[in-house]
């Protein structure tokens, strides 16, 4: 049998050979379902980390506010009636864009982006009438024809 010592606030427990011979009775209760984003008694779980923190953040009362509007509209379609709310949650957040800048999006990207499509309606410009742009076929050469070139392949 096993031998139990106390000392102080804890308890020791040598356990022998029989005792692990037989299996535990030991019976553990089911676990508790997380209660997710809706309680069961329909209200909003504001602690739910499927939430990502935005209920708390500087713009959480404004989130909490649009996010509950929306939840209990009863309009068609639903949220409707939730413009404004929105509308306000979307400015707070435009005042801290380095919080609530898209994930995996770098602003520079953005920046570099909008600098490629200038630049690209700007070469479209420089062509003269009968030029018609380069493209890259399969292989990935280059690939630079003229309209007089490309009419009469059409007509084949």
């Amino acid at each position: 049998m096993s031998i139990v010592r106390k000392e102080g606030k804890d308890t020791i427990i040598f356990a022998t050979k029989e005792d692990h011979a037989t299996p535990s009775k030991v019976t553990l209760p089911a676990p508790e379902p997380s209660p997710g984003l809706i309680l069961p008694n329909g209200e909003i779980n504001w602690n739910c980390p499927c939430l990502g923190g935005m209920a708390t953040g500087p713009c959480g009362v404004e989130f909490r506010e649009a996010f509950s509007c929306f939840h209990y509209s009863t309009a068609d379609p639903k949220g409707s009636d939730c413009y404004e709310a929105f509308k306000t949650m979307q400015g707070c957040m435009s005042n801290y864009p380095a919080l609530y800048a898209n994930k995996g999006t770098d602003m520079d990207d953005l920046d570099n982006e909008s600098g490629e499509l200038e630049n690209k309606s700007e070469d479209r410009r420089d062509l003269k009438e009968d030029e018609v742009p380069e493209v890259r076929n399969e292989s990935s050469q280059s690939v630079t024809s003229s309209k007089k070139e490309v009419e009469p392949a059409k007509a084949q």
